[in-house]
């Protein structure tokens, strides 16, 4: 029991020696030595949530940039688009009831309960449109926390995934498949 109580005591108080030590981990290989910043995912997520994009800059995926920009451009485009059309059709429902005539022909010929279906089309269309904009900011932090921790995985070139052509001796038949190989 007194064995388990100091063996516990030594992890704690070697995890806590290593826990105050610096940030960057070097690991030293006969082939090549490394830096690892064990805060650049959580680095890379916090300048994506204060400006998005900038974590992917950060990471020097510049390729992801557009990509990060026309989605959430484009959520906050159709947003404020079916935003403007709500109001168009809500204000014509609303002047209708106080009993004003329009303005605009299209809109006269409609009655009220297809202006009351079109409102909430369009503010089905506006809360979605919300939703995918918060959904690809959160995608781009996400992102950028990913790719910043998957960018310090250690690729050795000796270690190699391939597809892989197998002779079969009985039935002399080629298998297709994929082999994992690791040559020293």
């Amino acid at each position: 029991m007194q064995n388990q109580f100091l063996f516990l005591f030594l992890l704690i108080g070697f995890t806590t020696i290593f826990a105050q030590g610096k940030n960057k981990i070097i690991l030293n290989d006969s082939l090549k030595s490394e830096t690892i910043d064990p805060l650049r995912p959580s680095k890379a997520a916090f300048y994506s949530a204060v400006l998005p994009g900038l974590g992917q800059i950060y990471n020097k995926k510049y390729w992801k940039l557009p990509l990060v920009y026309g989605a959430i451009g484009t959520s906050t485009y159709l947003y404020i688009d079916n935003q403007k059309k709500y109001n168009i059709y809500r204000d014509e429902y609303k002047s209708r009831l106080e009993g004003i005539e329009s303005d605009s022909q299209f809109l006269a010929g409609l009655s009220e309960s297809q202006l009351i279906s079109a409102q909430k089309q369009f503010q089905r269309n506006r809360d979605l449109s919300a939703l995918f904009m918060v959904g690809f900011y959160v995608l781009n932090i996400i992102d950028a926390n990913i790719d910043a921790a998957l960018s310090q995985f250690n690729v050795d070139e000796r270690l190699a995934f391939k597809p892989a052509v197998i002779k079969n001796d009985i039935t002399f038949n080629n298998n297709f498949g994929f082999a994992l190989n690791y040559t020293f």
